[in-house]
This record gives structure tokens, C-alpha cells and sequence, in this order.
């Protein structure tokens, strides 16, 4: 039996926070090509950025998508969701019968999204969580790499690629798990965005507000709640005991670390409140069950979305 190329060319589509902390992992681990993807003037941006991650350089090249001739073994996608649309068309023209998609976006769409344009036997359901990536003023930090979950969530992956990307997370020295209900811990990590991230947004608050403040993390628990009571109208098993869980996570980030909305926020970037919030209070119309946490804070970040 033929044995399974190993997966040596990585293709970063997003380079923010995350995309830069992943970006730096893979390239400095042997037996990978790495390359951001990128056109017109976000292209231009990153050929004039000094890439520099937790201090140090990294001269990883910049591609444009009509540059890459072959397909990609690995396409790791970290945009904002509202960048996803524009970008589908590259990384479609990146995929061959053996290339891996893997999306760490927040939200609970992306994989089906991009499955539909490129095949959803190439992508597995992921998330990324325990990970603190900060980007600001074009330098890079992390203090703790957290680890990436992934399985079959919606669609149905073959073990071959599975293997895969388990041997190339474990090259890159990036930790993994692999659980028995994916979309359970896809839930339980919108269920997290739904909480930290947002509350960080509008209280201005990096990770150590949470660790410290009862009030902060009340309004956090606050919104996540409303996310379990949604879980359950969908069979999807969220407990208490995953807010103990988050919990327990919270607590090892730097206190310094910022999440990605409160990023947003400080740049004057547009958020990914749409997903979040808007997607609870879609839900909560849709099933009948009051959101009023997410709806006032729905019309809080978009105040000052259009202020920034």
C-alpha cells in the first residue's frame, strides 16, 4: 500500500494573531515550506512587514495566489469571518485530492463553508483554544501555544489525512486533541467566544480583568449561559461543568493577553460580533428562548464598531 505523503507545504490564509503565531510554529519546525497568501494591498502590506514573533524574526515569504503553481498540503485558514467570501476563490485554486484544509476561525460556520467550495472531505472541523496570539503594531506574541482540537464534526474525513495533520501538528510541536463529539467541543468553544470575547470588547479588558474581577466574569458567564440553553434545544451536550472547564483554562493566559475582538476594537477593525451574538439571537428567535445578554451587547458592539 502506498504510504501517505507527509504534509511539507503549509499555506497560512490570514495573518493576524493567530495566523502569525501558527505561521512561526510550522516555520521554524523541520521538513515544512511555509508561506503566507495574501493579494492586493493586504499582498503589499506584508511584503513591507518586519514578521517577528516573541521577539524574533522570521523570513517567511508572501505569495500571491496566482504564484503558487502546485497544490498545497496544508491550508491553514485564520481570517475574520467577513474576510472568508473573498478568499474562498484562492484557496480553491491551493487544493489538490490531498490537501488538508484546516480552519481555526472562530464561529461555527467556517468548515461548512469552506467544505462546500472545496470539498468537506478536505476539512476537519476545528477550533483553536488555550492559544493568547496578540498582534499590535505589526509585532507578534503568544506566551502559551495552547493546543488545536479537530475531528469530523459535519462532514466525514478519511483517517488517512487524519494521520496526517496528527504527524505534522506533533512536528510543528503544536498540541492536539482529537475528541469523541466534535461538534460538542465546536459548541462549547463558540460558547467560550460568546463569553470572553465579547465581554472583553466592551469592558476594554485583557485576560487578567477575568482572572481578577467577579464582575467581569459574571457578565462573561452571563452570556455563555444563554449559549448552553441554545445547546440544548440542538442535542448538543453543554453543561455547567463546561464553564468550570473554561474556567480552569482562563486561569493559565497571561493576564497581559487580549482576545481577538478586544483587538478589534483597539484598532478600529470591524468585529465578528455577527457570529457571536447575532448568531444567539438568531438562534433564540429561531427556538423561542430570550437572549437578552447577547441582544444588549449585540447593540453595544455595534455602537461602537461604528464610533471606532
Amino acid at each position: 500500500m502506498k504510504q501517505a505523503k507527509k504534509i511539507e507545504t503549509v499555506a497560512m490564509v490570514g495573518a493576524g494573531a493567530m495566523g502569525g503565531a501558527y505561521a512561526s510554529m510550522f516555520f521554524s519546525s523541520p521538513g515544512f515550506s511555509v508561506f503566507f497568501v495574501a493579494r492586493d494591498q493586504r499582498y503589499q502590506r506584508l511584503v513591507d512587514k518586519h514578521f517577528e514573533v516573541n521577539g524574533k524574526a522570521y523570513a517567511v515569504p508572501v505569495l500571491r495566489p496566482e504564484e503558487i503553481k502546485k497544490p498545497v498540503d496544508l491550508i491553514v485558514v485564520a481570517l475574520k469571518h467577513h474576510h472568508l467570501a473573498g478568499a474562498l476563490a484562492d484557496i480553491k485554486r491551493m487544493v489538490g485530492d490531498e490537501t488538508i484544509i484546516l480552519s481555526v476561525m472562530n464561529g461555527l460556520e467556517s468548515e461548512q463553508i469552506i467544505g462546500d467550495a472545496c470539498g468537506k472531505e478536505k476539512v476537519p472541523y476545528a477550533i483553536a483554544v488555550g492559544i493568547d496570539a496578540v498582534h499590535q503594531q505589526g509585532c507578534y506574541t503568544y506566551a502559551r501555544p495552547g493546543r488545536i482540537i479537530f475531528g469530523n464534526g459535519l462532514s466525514s474525513v478519511d483517517e488517512g489525512r487524519f494521520t496526517r495533520l496528527r504527524e505534522a501538528l506533533e512536528r510543528a510541536a503544536i498540541p492536539y486533541e482529537v475528541p469523541d463529539d466534535m461538534m460538542r467541543v465546536m459548541w462549547w468553544k463558540f460558547m467560550i467566544n460568546v463569553g470572553v470575547n465579547q465581554a472583553s470588547a466592551v469592558l476594554h479588558a485583557p485576560y487578567g480583568v477575568f482572572q481578577t474581577s467577579t464582575d467581569a466574569r459574571d457578565l462573561m458567564l452571563m452570556l455563555m449561559q444563554e449559549v448552553i440553553e441554545l445547546a440544548h434545544q440542538l442535542a448538543v451536550d453543554l453543561t455547567a461543568k463546561d464553564l468550570d472547564e473554561w474556567l480552569s483554562v482562563l486561569d493559565t493566559l497571561s493576564p497581559e493577553g487580549k482576545t481577538s475582538m478586544l483587538q478589534d476594537i483597539e484598532a478600529g477593525r470591524k468585529t465578528e460580533v455577527e457570529i457571536f451574538a447575532g448568531k444567539v439571537v438568531s438562534l433564540g428567535r429561531q427556538y423561542r428562548i430570550p437572549t437578552p445578554v447577547n441582544e444588549t451587547l449585540l447593540h453595544i458592539l455595534k455602537v461602537i464598531e461604528k464610533r471606532s
